[in-house]
């Protein structure tokens, strides 16, 4: 192995370590801080390398972009076994009324509680507020009406938490061409493994996949449960066509 090779490997290697460590989707700026002589092209070469390696051979982890950086996740395929591993399970409980308001939020934002009760047809106070205590909604300005009522709008941890690359990878109308989602209502088993403990997630809110924890039993985060949450605002954009 020549030294250009042994270079090149030995950034892959730290790269790699640097994204098993991380509990969060970390950006190439902050790996280049790390390796402080790397320049950028470089670590993303080596990203797209490991990429390539564990496609290639099937592995049970994999490196996704999120949020505007990286991070390493488990497969989808290898949920069952991860919690089976386990072998505890608790209920998806985040409400109906939570997942109706935060993907009205998710697809008109910014909003304001006003246009999320014109929608839902209910009071939000109380939602909006829990959504906020979760951080997964914030306040993204004022509407230039009489009150100036607050709007709102999602937050980097909400495409963390789902798994998202941006915004832009919420699911469309197109795909949902029956809008045949299941019943949002429904509980939804789900591992407490797969919690995001250091990022402060609150274990009561997974979705059945979630991004790796720090611990040794990592999972894949995956954006079905936003296509569960947003059928009630893909009916009413279906209906305005």
């Amino acid at each position: 192995m020549d030294e250009n090779q042994y270079l090149t490997e030995h950034v892959k290697g730290a790269v790699e370590a640097l994204l098993f460590v991380s509990d969060k989707p970390i950006s190439v700026d902050q790996i280049r801080e790390s390796l402080q002589t790397v320049d950028p092209e470089t670590i993303q070469q080596a990203i797209r390398s490991l990429q390539q390696e564990y496609s290639q051979r099937s592995a049970g982890l994999s490196i996704e972009e999120i949020a505007g950086g990286y991070q390493m996740v488990t497969r989808p395929a290898h949920a069952a076994a991860i919690r089976n591993f386990f072998k505890t399970r608790h209920k998806e409980k985040l409400s109906k009324p939570s997942l109706e308001t935060l993907a009205i939020i998710a697809y008109k934002q910014p909003v304001t509680r006003a246009d999320i009760e014109a929608i839902r047809g209910v009071n939000s106070d109380g939602v909006v507020t829990h959504l906020m205590d979760k951080e997964l909604i914030k306040i993204v300005g004022r509407k230039d009406v009489p009150g100036k009522p607050y709007m709102y709008g999602t937050t980097r941890y909400f495409l963390e938490y789902f798994g998202l690359k941006s915004l832009k990878s919420l699911p469309t109308l197109e795909e949902f061409p029956d809008l045949q989602a299941p019943d949002i209502d429904q509980e939804m088993e789900v591992d407490p493994a797969l919690a995001l403990e250091e990022s402060g997630a609150d274990p009561d809110l997974l979705p059945e996949s979630s991004p790796k924890p720090s611990s040794a039993a990592n999972a894949v985060s995956a954006p079905r449960s936003v296509s569960e949450m947003a059928e009630r605002v893909i009916r009413e954009e279906s209906q305005k066509g």
